[in-house]
């Protein structure tokens, strides 16, 4: 199925990909941390001096050098980093800009010290990267230009972008989370808001045939009269379902739908499942599943949660436990064990979204047991978290995003 690791996710097979030669030189050998996260960061809004960068960041809770910074690199200032991605491989870690149109492509063996600066012109507002099982070609959606671009996973080179046909009823707009699987031939692309107004929100999500880059059909995700604003934005395919199933969640409408894979017809049908206003929450974004594919986590930003749901019936998920974290809760990774769920709190430096902290939960206990607030007594916030090779292993396989940028420019 598909397995392209965004922001913090990547699969067992992808640790073992990676050789420890390599990995020694992620961080110095004094670190002895197992739980390692790489997180973008920028300053919070009305900061003096604004600033990027990556840091790595023990998380491990039970570490000498929990909440440390064991690793830093800075970015441009106007870059607005996104969020990183591992290729299939897990040898090069893809930064999209929401600032420049480029992407920063890192070699993972000789990191940070080593990057290649991609440039992508056609693209407006760099959001989500997906790759393909055949390691050939990663696709990245651009909110600000209405495209997705196709590119050359092995030269990094983009080759190809799919843009508006024309066509009323089969069209791409502020594409944000796009999600390739490849036994179906198909590319999801999400349409969440305008990144220069952010009340301009769209309704629907679009699908691509992956061989031919053709859209073949839009369809809308809400049962209001449009414009409804409801602003799709992340996809989750459950692993090892037949017929496959996705999740797709709704940012403004706090509502997460269904899309079933109908072979017959080769196309999918959707269903609304769970609306989040009924639990007082509201922008759901990041999605995951654990090991045994029989547990949904979904974090929401606003008050700041993570979710965990009980997915036996899909069509039917069960809200088990929610546990509060803090104002923007976002993108998360999971320790090795499963015993920990490492959430990073910031929503693009939105108000009362842009914590800074992480939190670290017992899954066990259900409950926060210890905060990362090294970036956040400096003035700063993640965007996103991702694990280390030689730390987290994450979970989710879904590919979303969220921008910022200046104050003009933004987008989730």
């Amino acid at each position: 199925m598909l397995k392209s690791m965004k922001c913090h996710p990547f699969s067992r097979a992808s640790l073992r990909a990676l050789s420890l030669s390599a990995l020694s030189v992620l961080v110095p050998a004094t670190a002895s941390a197992e739980l390692l996260a790489m997180l973008n960061y920028e300053s919070k809004v009305g900061q003096p001096n604004r600033r990027e960068g990556i840091a790595v960041i023990d998380v491990d809770p039970n570490s000498p050098t929990f909440n440390q910074i064991v690793k830093d690199t800075p970015l441009p200032p106007d870059f607005v980093a996104h969020h990183i991605y591992y290729n299939k491989d897990v040898t090069k870690a893809y930064v999209t800009s929401l600032g420049h149109t480029e992407l920063y492509v890192y070699d993972l063996s000789k990191f940070p010290d080593e990057k290649t600066v991609v440039s992508v012109p056609d693209c407006k507002v760099g959001e989500d990267i997906t790759f393909s099982d055949d390691r050939k070609h990663w696709y990245l959606s651009c909110m600000g230009s209405n495209n997705v671009i196709v590119g050359d996973a092995r030269s990094d080179k983009p080759i190809v972008t799919i843009g508006n046909d024309g066509s009323s009823d089969k069209f791409i707009k502020y594409p944000h989370g796009v999600m390739l699987n490849d036994d179906l031939d198909r590319i999801f692309v999400t349409s969440t808001v305008n990144p220069d107004d952010l009340n301009d929100a769209g309704e629907t999500v679009s699908v691509i045939q992956a061989s031919t880059r053709k859209i073949l059909s839009t369809h809308k995700l809400s049962n209001k009269p449009s414009p409804s604003g409801e602003a799709p934005v992340e996809i989750a395919f459950i692993p090892h379902r037949k017929p496959q199933i996705a999740y797709i969640n709704n940012l403004y409408g706090g509502a997460l739908w269904t899309a079933t894979w109908r072979p017959e017809s080769e196309d999918f049908t959707f269903r609304k499942v769970f609306d989040f206003a009924e639990t007082g929450q509201s922008l759901p974004l990041e999605m995951g599943f654990n090991e045994a594919v029989d547990r949904l986590y979904i974090t929401t930003a606003k008050p700041g949660a993570f979710n965990i749901f009980d997915i036996e019936d899909p069509y039917t998920p069960k809200l088990l436990s929610t546990i509060p974290t803090a104002g923007g809760a976002h993108h998360f990774v999971l320790s090795p064990d499963h015993r920990h769920a490492i959430v990073q709190n910031s929503f693009i430096n939105l108000p009362e979204m842009d914590d800074g902290s992480v939190s670290v939960i017992d899954l066990h206990q259900n409950k926060v047991v210890a905060t990362v607030d090294v970036l956040k007594k400096a003035g700063l916030t993640p965007n996103c978290i991702i694990a280390m090779p030689n730390g987290i292993r994450a979970i989710t396989e879904t590919n979303a995003a969220k921008p910022l940028a200046n104050r003009r420019l933004r987008g989730p």
